[in-house]
């Protein structure tokens, strides 16, 4: 089983964690991290864009001049489109992007990802991380203290307190650990979790 040094809120260690290993020893599956984050991308996707059709621009509706005689080029709208004001052709319209993989899939690269983390010394566990009120100088001198930039905090519960906190430091993001996915975890320099996340996700995983 990997073991991970577990550090206060002062940056100070006060022991160690035995990871265990069928979330944070398994084989680094890259291909199937790729392909939930690219899921989560899709998914993430609004799909509202949209052009109109010479069939929905207003006006057009009079021709704009009589078929033969004049010379030019027939005609029969305004808004065909050649025309400045016509309608798109072959545009997009609105769509759902979104797709689903299987639920064993999405679990094997959340274990992937919380794996390569492990593997390459990029997470952080932490004893306990309590914040009484939001104060993001709190947090700030923690991640200092722990060396830590752009990272994913990983709390058993959501905390307010953490998030209001963490809002205005750069790369920051919060989560609890039932919302964690493999995106914010390969997106993120540093994974820094408490005690009780780290229990609480291996209750759940194995």
């Amino acid at each position: 089983m990997p073991k991970v040094a577990v550090f206060n809120m002062e940056g100070k260690q006060v022991g160690e964690l035995e990871l265990n290993d069928a979330i944070f020893g398994v084989e680094v599956n890259q291909d199937l991290m790729h392909k939930v984050v690219l899921s989560q991308l899709a998914n993430a996707r609004q799909g509202t864009v949209a052009t109109k059709t010479r069939g929905l621009v207003r006006g057009g509706g009079r021709k704009p001049w009589r078929q033969k005689g004049t010379g030019r080029a027939r005609q029969g709208s305004t808004r065909s489109p050649q025309w400045v004001g016509g309608g798109v052709v072959f545009g997009p319209t609105p769509r759902d992007f979104s797709y689903r993989l299987p639920k064993k899939a999405r679990r094997a690269a959340l274990k992937s990802a919380l794996s390569a983390k492990v593997a390459s010394g990029n997470i952080v566990v932490l004893d306990q991380l309590t914040v009484n009120e939001p104060k993001t100088k709190v947090l700030a001198s923690m991640l200092k203290a722990l060396d830590v930039q752009k990272p994913l905090l990983v709390t058993a519960e959501w905390d307010t307190n953490v998030e209001l906190s963490a809002r205005n430091i750069p790369g920051a993001v919060v989560a609890k650990s039932m919302g964690l996915n493999v995106y914010d975890i390969l997106n993120s320099q540093k994974l820094v979790m408490t005690k009780d996340a780290v229990n609480k996700l291996e209750e759940v995983l194995v």
